[in-house]
């Protein structure tokens, strides 16, 4: 037997481990399900990175692209209904924690197609359509935290959606995020909704924060740069959560959690940890707060159940620190602004990328199966 008592560590300190990962394979040998009975894990979270992962692997699709080549199906009609179908099997598993905690876990996340990143109205009915194709009440709806993306939460949420808003970088951005999920409350209990089968979750990145920003510093090549290598996004973070007890104290949200509204909890994602000088579990270790989420890719949970050391809250009692990181980022000439703009910018470029590969390789396959 695996020791999880990590997990339960992190489990009794507020915080939630989703897995940040998802295929057939997973779900057809019982993988998925184990990991959720054994390991302490009470959720997914899926993007096109992960899916073109998936579906490039093995033939645990093959029979399905057969079907759906034969139905004639086109490509886009095609991922839809894989990447669908895996994502209902995926709720049925996790149901049970869904049912346990209430509507709290037990959530399986599929995003939108990220080619309408910046398109609103097309975003919001894809989302209608993805929730209504998954048809389970865990399912969660990814919109990125775009300009555009923000409306669209709104919209999403006051159709009594629940949406797990990604690509977040900068505390700018997730006040805005916020601030769109409330509005969207808003609207949602003035249609009549029931405001407490309504969850979000705001994916909050991480480690491409110091990626880029550690670049940047070693392009300096000071002592003093150096110094500060590795701990932009761990103090980005905690300011984020800061921002998260702020807005969720205000008299604005009261009146909606006493309507019975539920508090859109931070997700720190992009947890695997790039640089192999720094701790493998330091982004789940360093960010252990109350009412959160963590999404770990397999490697990164392996580690936190081998040797994470989970010491309680490591967010509140740092706010000035953190604060001082960046401001000492910026002494260094670099720029906040400029860094989560390029960070935002790319990973929907990435996403993009992979799902223009998923869209190329499954049209290949739907060819040879003709």
């Amino acid at each position: 037997m695996t020791d999880t008592s990590n997990l339960k560590a992190l489990a009794d300190n507020g915080v939630s481990v989703w897995l940040d990962d998802l295929s057939r394979a997973r779900l057809t040998s019982g993988n998925l399900k184990d990991v959720m009975e054994n390991s302490g894990v009470v959720g997914v979270t899926t993007n096109p990175s992960i899916f073109q992962a998936a579906l490039s692997n093995g033939d645990s699709y093959a029979a399905q692209v057969a079907e759906l080549a034969q139905a004639g199906s086109s490509v886009d009609d095609a991922v839809f209904a894989i990447t669908t179908q895996d994502v209902r099997d995926a709720c049925d598993v996790f149901r049970p924690i869904y049912d346990s905690t209430l509507g709290k876990d037990g959530r399986v996340s599929i995003e939108v197609d990220p080619r309408l990143a910046h398109q609103e109205a097309e975003t919001i009915e894809q989302a209608k359509a993805l929730y209504a194709a998954v048809d389970r009440p865990n399912v969660m709806i990814k919109i990125p935290a775009t300009l555009a993306g923000l409306p669209a939460i709104s919209a999403v949420i006051a159709e009594g959606i629940s949406v797990n808003v990604t690509l977040i970088f900068s505390l700018e951005r997730y006040r805005a995020v916020m601030n769109a999920y409330i509005d969207g409350l808003e609207r949602a209990h003035a249609a009549g909704h029931d405001l407490s089968s309504i969850w979000s979750v705001a994916s909050f990145f991480v480690s491409r924060v110091d990626s880029e920003i550690d670049k940047r510093l070693d392009a300096i090549g000071t002592d003093e740069a150096a110094a500060l290598k590795g701990k932009a996004a761990v103090a980005n973070a905690r300011l984020a959560y800061q921002a998260y007890e702020e807005v969720f104290s205000t008299p604005r949200w009261q009146a909606l959690e006493e309507a019975g509204a539920n508090k859109q909890r931070p997700l720190w994602a992009s947890t695997g940890v790039k640089n192999p000088d720094y701790s493998d579990t330091m982004y789940v270790t360093d960010l252990v707060a109350s009412n959160t989420v963590n999404t770990m890719p397999e490697k990164t949970l392996l580690a936190v159940i081998d040797h994470g050391d989970i010491a309680g809250d490591a967010v509140t009692g740092h706010y000035a620190d953190a604060a001082q990181v960046l401001d000492d980022i910026a002494a260094q000439g670099i720029s906040y602004g400029e860094v989560t703009d390029l960070l935002e910018s790319e990973g929907v470029e990435k996403f993009e990328a992979s799902w223009a590969d998923l869209l190329s390789e499954l049209q290949a396959n739907l060819d040879a199966a003709k």
